[in-house]
């Protein structure tokens, strides 16, 4: 008698066969910086981790006097805070740019967790992240990633890139910018706002390169460190198939350990455009590493 293999299964097994072709869009958030949890294997000391977003949005806090200024309002808010730290005078835009490199820059190393899917055969990487630890990554892995970075301009499109991306030269995209050019990051409330009145531009002028936009209507893509809990992914990826017909748009999968029930029920069992894999990162990338490479991730 044959095995009764489940959909979650099902999914899993397609992914990886997917992965390994190349033929998945790897779209990377903030939570790929987490810790790992006490039963890992892995380390990963938080002198070299990037601060979390609410972690993030305290220290910010602490340096505007957010809680002086808005005493009733929540101080893990990152956009809320950010702008907050924009605004109050003294501080400015230059040094909100400048605490947002002490914090997600300065010192901070790649996790065992981002080499694992630096060594993975990625083609196209989308990353909501600001830091350069993917990129660091990728070179690590004797891997030349082209770099292309939102343009905030509205008289223009983003850079797109004439050649096809590989395994050993794939295309990373920074979709919320990147802290090396200044004027290209979205933080706060405002910015944010910018950038989704941006993806309803013409195609002369659209923020998403048309290389990009291309693939993950042919591909899966693959959203780990993200929670659709967050408001500003959901939206985004919303934005993303704004312009396609929802008929051609192939299924995504996001690993969320405990994904929300309301969120599962709509985008997974009633609109079946996402497939959640409820794993632990620290436990489905080594998987998926070893599914790929046939041996255990070593740091050595």
């Amino acid at each position: 008698m044959n095995a009764i293999v489940s959909p979650i299964d099902r999914a899993h097994e397609e992914l990886v066969r997917l992965v390994r072709k190349g033929d998945c869009v790897l779209f990377l958030g903030a939570g790929v910086h987490a810790p790992p949890p006490k039963t890992s294997p892995y380390s990963y000391p938080p002198e070299i981790r990037p601060l979390l977003g609410g972690d993030l949005a305290e220290q910010l806090a602490d340096e505007c006097g957010y809680r002086d200024q808005l005493p009733n309002e929540n101080v893990r808010d990152l956009q809320r805070v950010s702008l907050c730290h924009e605004k109050t005078p003294g501080l400015g835009r230059a040094r909100l740019i400048a605490s947002l490199n002490k914090y997600l820059i300065t010192g901070k190393k790649p996790s065992p967790l981002l080499k694992m899917l630096a060594a993975l055969p990625f083609r196209i990487i989308v990353t909501t992240n600001y830091d350069r630890l993917m990129e660091s990554a990728l070179r690590q892995q004797d891997k030349e990633p082209t770099v292309v970075i939102y343009d905030t301009d509205p008289d223009k499109p983003t850079r797109d890139v004439a050649d096809d991306p590989t395994e050993a030269q794939p295309l990373l995209f920074k979709m919320h910018g990147d802290l090396e050019q200044k004027d290209s990051i979205v933080i706060t409330d405002e910015d944010y706002i910018t950038f989704v009145q941006r993806m309803a531009d013409k195609e002369t002028t659209y923020p998403i390169p048309l290389s990009i936009r291309f693939r993950m209507k042919q591909w899966r893509t693959l959203f780990v460190g993200y929670s659709l809990r967050d408001y500003n992914l959901r939206l985004l990826f919303r934005t993303l198939r704004w312009r396609l017909d929802p008929a051609n748009f192939p299924c995504s999968f996001s690993i969320d350990l405990h994904p929300d029930p309301l969120i599962l029920k709509v985008w997974q069992n009633e609109r079946q455009v996402i497939t959640f894999l409820s794993q632990d990162l620290w436990t489905f990338v080594p998987s998926l590493y070893r599914e790929i490479h046939g041996k255990e991730y070593s740091d050595v």
